[in-house]
């Protein structure tokens, strides 16, 4: 017999993913690896396509949120994110994903873990990936949560119900400091690079600098083997600097290619996920290379372009999907900019519940 885990599959931001409930899932952190794999990938851990597994293929769509509730006094919901690694057959925990974040509060309220509180529904979600807290803002008239609304956000088709992100706390929450080196720019294989953590460890090189644009197309860039190659170098390499370790089997940090913005944003990205080219780029990765281009002296300053004028200190971080509007609060006055929280818009809709079947020679 095969055996039945219960489970929704949402689409949190521009990715899609499995979440449970905790108490569903094996405690052992090896038999839970062992029950997402099989989840994703069915038996075909190695299988890009992941055709026995409910995975989509892509490291977007290979990504899994387990909530429960929190027992902290300044949390209600814990979350931790799981990427399933395409190909490889094993998981990495060492990033958050605020797409998938989106989805847990609309999880918790689907399942009756939580109930809704009125017109609009507010819960802080407790991040166990980077010990870190966020606030979520969901939609929810006559007492349940909506998916309709007028909010688009770019690389989603179509329309929804806008949900509220607030971060708290996220400044080096992987590295332990928001410039993890302890330099503005460190200059790896003759590149110069920007190292940065404001919730999610990013490597900042201007696109020139490689002998690109900034504005190639996926296929491009997916094609350019010895780009890559060179990427995965210098990313090696600045794992440990960046406090790390050994990143071979990390999937952190993020390579990003900048550019000057060309429509109406702060700085065009091209990002690495870490050897796959992001079709837009991450939630957390977008607050990030924001923060960059706010400090004076990294990579980002030359190529950023920083609206004197700019409403409500947001700003837009292009990708080749469009683009992710961040929001900043910092303080000023000092050489490096302190960080004080960060947010964004992003949506969710629910896509499927019930059970998943699990295939009956994985013993859990």
């Amino acid at each position: 017999m095969q055996k039945a885990i219960p489970y929704m599959q949402i689409r949190g931001g521009s990715s899609k993913g499995l979440y449970f409930n905790a108490r569903d899932l094996p405690q052992t952190i090896e038999e839970k690896d062992r029950l997402l794999v099989s989840a994703m990938c069915g038996r075909g851990p190695s299988d890009v396509r992941q055709i026995d597994g409910l995975g989509g293929g892509d490291p977007l769509t290979s990504k899994v949120g387990i909530v429960s509730l929190s027992l902290r006094e300044d949390a209600d919901l814990e979350y931790e994110f799981v990427q399933v690694v395409l190909g490889e057959g094993k998981t990495d925990r060492t990033q958050n994903c605020g797409n998938i974040l989106a989805g847990v509060v609309p999880f918790a309220l689907e399942t009756g873990m939580l109930p809704a509180k009125g017109l609009v529904t507010e819960y802080r979600v407790f991040m166990s990936n980077s010990a870190s807290i966020c606030k979520v803002r969901v939609m929810t008239p006559e007492g349940a949560i909506t998916y309709a609304g007028n909010t688009s956000i770019d690389g989603v088709p179509g329309t929804s119900a806008p949900i509220n992100c607030l971060y708290e706390g996220i400044t080096g929450a992987t590295c332990g400091a928001l410039l993890p080196t302890g330099n503005k720019v460190d200059v790896i294989e003759d590149v110069p690079v920007t190292c940065l953590d404001n919730g999610m460890p990013v490597v900042l090189i201007r696109a020139e600098d490689v002998g690109k644009s900034g504005y190639e197309s996926l296929k491009e860039l997916s094609d350019d083997h010895q780009l890559k190659e060179q990427l995965e170098k210098i990313r090696l390499i600045v794992g440990p600097m960046m406090n790390l370790g050994d990143v071979i089997d990390k999937v952190v940090p993020k390579m990003t290619l900048i550019a000057p913005p060309r429509n109406g944003g702060i700085i065009s990205t091209r990002s690495f996920i870490p050897h796959r080219v992001h079709a837009a780029v991450g939630v957390l990765a977008a607050v990030t290379i924001a923060t960059g281009c706010l400090i004076p002296g990294t990579v980002a300053e030359t190529v950023a372009k920083i609206p004197n004028d700019h409403s409500g200190d947001l700003y837009l971080v292009e990708h080749p999907s469009g683009g992710i509007s961040v929001s900043l609060e910092f303080e000023t006055g000092t050489e490096i900019p302190v960080m004080k929280n960060a947010g964004v818009v992003r949506t969710a809709r629910a896509l499927s519940c019930g059970e998943i079947l699990i295939p009956e020679e994985e013993k859990l």
